[in-house]
């Protein structure tokens, strides 16, 4: 059973929608993430600008950066962008004392000249908008700043470079949309696994067609994260805990699925069509409250609703599949999965193996990659291997992603991920949430793109040598 989800919204609502970050944050949470009829009627769109497919922003010889964020992300993120070429870090956002601090220390310790500050309250990072020697905005906040600032973001004239999920509800995605074909500037969500040098060889397979017709996917966010639980004032739990008392979902599509939905050429090709959701029992997060803090505890008093593994289906226009798991509860070893299967063989993580036809011994696990690295080793991790290995972030993939997106600004090439990918990954969350409040019956995905997927080239990151000399 399919429940069509793409009848419009009255213009009421959207305006309301727009208006959500005048709203003091922890109400504007407790106001978008409970509302299940919301996330089962995503709003349909009407275009107000061109398509943002392939789009190429003008080249920028020096990306001018606001940083908006300074905790567990964004001050590791700022570390890596002050050693890319090309990079001017022109103003910084925290209304968090300690965290400007740290990132003014930062500067001192590299020996360079520090940016402007912004600090004065929740909406001070308004005032840094309006400087006009700022290209493009990196957002790193909690998640329910994320489309409000992307959204102003662009209103301002930069670029959107914000982190996972980029929105939290199919209305936040049109959006995102529709402020990025309107305004044309780039909207892009910094999914990092996509620049894994796994993901990247295993994405030059697949166009090399050594796995034949691609299939089925299976792609998940299995990472026991209760010990944020204990960050009670600061830090990621401070705030992360509290969706596991909100939605019912898969909280955090994007990092399992990224890679699966670029190997499938989503968005560029096929696309997202419809969804199924079900969760497991919610037992995990009470039980860790109980062990780890007195009855009286804020822990203790939470009804902690979203089960500890949820498991989606979706069902692509091309009719493959793909499995998106989350768990951040269970006690159990890491995984994002990473399967892609083919009429002619199979790969998957964790650990690393594979079983392909023209390879000989399918019935078999290979898990020796050395072979596939040495022909398929994307040129992207060949080219800047040192300097990833050396600066890191997450073995590498966060240096390689940024070195990437300012690659690409300042190229004139367009950015891997645009905003239908932002819309589209994040989706998942609200769908999955409607999904399971009913059954586990299907959800439509809107098409983001209006019709531009059938036509749109297929996804591979191009133009790894300069055309203009940047290093």
């Amino acid at each position: 059973m399919s429940d069509k989800t793409t009848q419009p919204k009255s213009k009421g609502r959207r305006t309301f929608l727009k208006s959500a970050s005048l709203v003091p944050a922890a109400l504007y949470l407790d106001g978008c993430a409970t509302s299940t009829a919301e996330s089962s009627t995503p709003a349909a769109s009407i275009a107000t600008g061109e398509s943002m497919t392939d789009y190429a922003a003008p080249p920028l010889d020096t990306v001018r950066l606001g940083l908006i964020g300074m905790g567990r992300r964004g001050l590791p993120m700022l570390r890596l962008l002050l050693a890319i070429d090309g990079v001017e870090i022109t103003a910084i956002s925290d209304p968090y004392p300690p965290a400007i601090e740290a990132a003014k220390e930062l500067f001192t310790e590299l020996g360079i000249a520090a940016p402007a500050f912004y600090g004065d309250g929740d909406y001070d990072y308004r005032t840094m908008l309006d400087r006009d020697d700022i290209d493009a905005v990196y957002i790193a906040t909690p998640w329910v700043w994320h489309t409000p600032m992307a959204v102003e973001a662009m209103e301002h004239g930069k670029h959107a470079l914000v982190e996972v999920p980029a929105a939290l509800t199919i209305d936040e995605c049109w959006q995102l949309v529709e402020t990025s074909e309107r305004t044309r500037q780039n909207c892009m969500m910094m999914e990092n696994v996509c620049y894994g040098r796994e993901e990247l060889m295993v994405l030059n397979m697949v166009r090399d067609g050594l796995l034949g017709e691609l299939l089925h996917g299976e792609a998940a966010y299995i990472h026991e994260l209760r010990w944020q639980m204990k960050d009670i004032d600061e830090g990621t739990g401070s705030w992360r805990t509290g969706w596991h008392a909100r939605r019912n979902a898969n909280l955090y599509p994007t990092h399992g699925l990224g890679p699966v939905a670029q190997y499938m050429n989503i968005n560029r090709g096929d696309r997202f069509d419809y969804l199924n959701s079900m969760s497991s029992p919610a037992l995990g997060r009470q039980l860790y409250a109980q062990r780890e803090f007195p009855a009286d505890h804020s822990r203790n008093q939470a009804d902690y609703i979203c089960g500890d593994m949820n498991t989606s289906l979706i069902k692509t226009a091309k009719g493959r599949t793909i499995m998106v798991q989350h768990d951040t509860t269970t006690p159990r070893p890491y995984t994002r999965h990473n399967l892609i299967q083919g009429t002619g063989g199979v790969f998957a993580s964790y650990p690393s193996r594979f079983a392909i036809e023209s390879e000989g011994d399918f019935h078999h696990w290979q898990h020796d990659m050395s072979s596939m690295l040495e022909r398929y080793d994307h040129d992207l991790w060949r080219r800047i291997e040192a300097e990833a290995a050396e600066m890191g972030g997450h073995g590498g993939m966060d240096f390689v992603m940024l070195w990437r997106t300012i690659y690409c600004l300042r190229n004139a090439v367009p950015l891997d991920q645009n905003v239908y990918d932002a819309a589209a990954w994040s989706a998942v969350t609200p769908l999955s949430e409607a999904s399971n409040a009913f059954r586990g019956n299907s959800k439509d995905f809107p098409d983001f793109t209006r019709g531009a997927w059938k036509t749109a080239p297929a996804f591979e990151i191009r133009d790894t040598v300069s055309r203009t000399a940047v290093a």
